[in-house]
Parts: C-alpha cells; structure tokens; sequence
C-alpha cells in the first residue's frame, strides 16, 4: 500500500470537499429549488468560513489580525491550507490594503452550469471569503458589487478587497 504525502492528501481532502459542497447544493436545489438553496449555501458558506479561519488562527497562533503585514500573512497560510491544485485562482496584494482574487476558471461556475442552474445561480465562493474577513473582525469593502455569477455574465471572475487598517 502507498503512503500518501501531504499534498497528495491535501487533494483528496479539499476535492472530498468540493464533491460533498457540490452534492449538497445539487440535493438541495432538487428539494428546495434554486431561490431557496442560493440563500442557503452562501448563509452556510459565510458561518463556514467564519468557523474556519477562527480555527486556522488558532492552528497558528494567530490572536488578531491588526495590521495589513498581518493579513497577509494569516491569507498566504489560509490559502495554502485550503485551495487544491484544480482551484485556477490567483490573488495578489497590488498596494497597501488591498487584495485582488481572479480566477482563470471556475468550478463552482463549471460545476453550476452543468446542473442548468447557472442562470439564476448566486455565488457563494466568495461568501466564505467574507466569513473569513468577518471571523478575523476587519473592516473591508468589494468591488465589484455581483450579483448572480460574474463568470456566465462577464467571462471573467474577480474581486477587490479594500481594508480599513491604519485608518
């Protein structure tokens, strides 16, 4: 039997968790219909992701975030922890107190589109990513504001994080 490393296990355990997400949203929207399973999964995904980044803080010893040098050290382990090698996303730090996602392609998106539920779909992805932001306890805005799925609307998928340190 073959030992598995820890990036090969990092996979099976984020893409085990993608397929149960998937399969979650796909029981749900065939019980609930899509109106009911959008509000749902992102009111689920945002409490996720609150709950996550609190127990990767604490994994780190990460008491506060109070400073940008800090989130971005908290984000570069967060994103190490929790993004698989199938997730075509990049993000980067641009200027002081901001961080910009792009994603390449999508799963979620690939994923919605082939249920034929991408029309009326709400994205939730980014709503863990909040619940990160608000479990840390800092202030931000987003732009652009989305709603529905920017990837089916625009081709392209992004957002921009402004934060409120040192103000």
């Amino acid at each position: 039997m073959k030992t598995l490393g820890r990036n090969e296990l990092k996979e099976i355990l984020i893409r085990n968790w993608m397929t149960h997400d998937a399969m979650w949203f796909f029981h749900c929207l065939q019980e609930c219909g899509i109106e009911k399973t959008n509000k749902i999964n992102k009111a689920a995904v945002r409490a996720m992701g609150i709950i996550e980044i609190k127990r990767i803080q604490k994994a780190l010893g990460i008491d506060k975030v109070e400073a940008f040098e800090d989130f971005k050290l908290l984000s570069d382990a967060t994103w190490d922890i929790v993004k698989g090698k199938f997730m075509r996303f990049s993000y980067s730090y641009p200027a002081k107190n901001i961080l910009r996602g792009d994603f390449e392609n999508c799963f979620a998106y690939e994923g919605i589109k082939q249920l034929g539920a991408i029309e009326r779909y709400q994205c939730a992805i980014f709503e863990r990513i909040y619940g990160w932001f608000d479990g840390m306890g800092i202030k931000y805005s987003v732009s652009p504001q989305v709603e529905g799925c920017m990837m089916h609307t625009d081709g392209k998928c992004f957002r921009e994080f402004t934060f409120n340190f040192d103000k």
